[in-house]
């Protein structure tokens, strides 16, 4: 905008220079009939016609002024001496003021005439000066209206992502029958979209065909383990049979016990990511469970020297709404899991209260902690810690079981752990 504004104020002024030195070119030829002073007087008319702030001389060939100028100023002006064949543009100074020159070399009654034409350039340039002070002051604002624009065209044009990225957080491994929403916009937006969903489309496949697999797995093997078992009880129960093979027989029912314990928990799982495994909620007595459980786990405990102590902080009934095999076998993994990775001569604690609002258990132990690297994935399937794997039997399932079962009472399980100084698992179940 500054550029095309100085050049057409430049151009402009040239043009008005041009159209005046034609006239006066125009003028002096026309009046070649008249006499010297006659065409002196008419040339100081049509010098007085001009607009202020310009300028008319003639010349002739020796640099003598022909006629007489009726502005003032006009002898006083530096006009310029170069020689010129035609024509030429030329700027300077005059009176503290810039003007633009043109010279123009025309032949008159048979004499060579130099016409000069100024011009002030001082409007031209206060005029140029003035827009660029406005527009050096209108930058900051133009700069702001280009951010808050820009800002509102990227959220309406990221608007279509945000909706893939909402939708696409709510996609797990139980959850794949979703799709993303697809606007036909046909661009590269809607491509993906589809292409994402063809993705989940397959993944879904693949996650029910494990989950079938997994499951199927499990039912059929639990007949054969069974059988082993069963021959196995029978063999050590022979009387016949020597020490060794005795000893062998045993270990091979622990084995198969092991193994029934994993297929048992793998069908669990696998009936709770089929949907099938359908909890019946009533009201439950927490206090209740709590004691049966660790009366359960007493004897273990026992066995490894260890205590376990209840402590109900609050003497009232706590009711939750639960399914009660359940909830106890959630409370047994706990404890389960804690007389295992607490040594001989430890102590297990099993805390509960109520404010009306929720209910929250904590099992503590002494135990040997868990690496605090570990504890965002203990509660994955398989996942065991591994300076424990070779020290404690298990199958890595149960913490997963109990995050599932505690799930599906919209309660929330968490643990907090310090190595070799013991861990803290907490239930926090709403009121019922």
């Amino acid at each position: 905008m500054w550029l095309d504004l100085a050049y057409s104020l430049h151009a402009g002024r040239q043009r008005t220079l041009t159209h005046r030195v034609d006239r006066a070119e125009e003028l002096l030829k026309s009046s070649g009939h008249q006499t010297a002073r006659e065409r002196a007087y008419q040339f100081r008319e049509f010098e007085q016609g001009t607009p202020e702030g310009s300028l008319i001389q003639v010349f002739d060939n020796e640099g003598r002024r022909v006629y007489p100028g009726a502005n003032e100023a006009a002898p006083e002006f530096p006009w310029p001496h170069e020689r010129v064949d035609s024509q030429r543009w030329s700027e300077t100074s005059f009176g503290g003021q810039p003007y633009l020159v043109l010279t123009r070399v025309t032949e008159i009654d048979g004499k060579r005439l130099t016409l000069f034409v100024a011009g002030q350039l001082s409007d031209n340039r206060g005029l140029i000066r003035r827009f660029q002070i406005g527009l050096v002051a209108t930058i900051p604002a133009l700069f702001l209206l280009s951010a808050v624009g820009g800002y509102l065209l990227s959220q309406r044009a990221l608007k279509p992502v945000d909706r893939l990225t909402v939708s696409a957080r709510n996609f797990s491994v139980n959850n794949l029958s979703g799709r993303l929403p697809v606007a036909k916009t046909g661009d590269e937006l809607e491509r993906l979209a589809q292409t994402c969903n063809d993705m989940l489309a397959r993944l879904e496949r693949a996650v029910t065909q494990m989950k079938r697999f997994t499951a199927d797995a499990s039912h059929e093997l639990r007949s054969p383990i069974s059988l082993i078992r069963t021959v196995a009880e029978c063999a050590r129960m022979n009387s016949e049979a020597d020490a060794e093979s005795h000893s062998a027989f045993g270990e091979i029912i622990a084995e198969t016990d092991q193994a029934a314990r994993l297929l048992e928990d793998m069908l669990a799982l696998a009936r709770a990511d089929a949907g099938e495994a359908g909890l019946l909620l009533t009201q439950v007595e927490l206090g209740e469970v709590l004691r049966e459980a660790c009366l359960k786990i007493n004897p273990l405990a026992q066995a490894r020297r260890q205590k376990v102590t209840l402590c109900m902080r609050d003497q009232r009934p706590m009711n939750i709404s639960a399914d009660a095999d359940s909830l106890r076998r959630l409370l047994w993994i706990l404890l389960d899991n804690a007389v295992k990775y607490t040594p001989e001569a430890g102590r297990i604690m099993v805390e509960a209260e109520g404010d009306g609002r929720c209910v929250t258990v904590r099992v503590k132990d002494s135990g040997i902690g868990i690496p605090s690297g570990e504890l965002p994935h203990i509660f994955d399937r398989f996942y065991r810690v591994d300076p424990s794997r070779s020290q404690v039997s298990g199958t890595g399932l149960g913490l997963a079981i109990a995050k599932w079962i505690a799930e599906k009472h919209h309660a929330s399980l968490t643990v907090s752990s310090e190595e070799r100084a013991g861990s803290v698992f907490q239930l926090v179940f709403p009121a019922g």
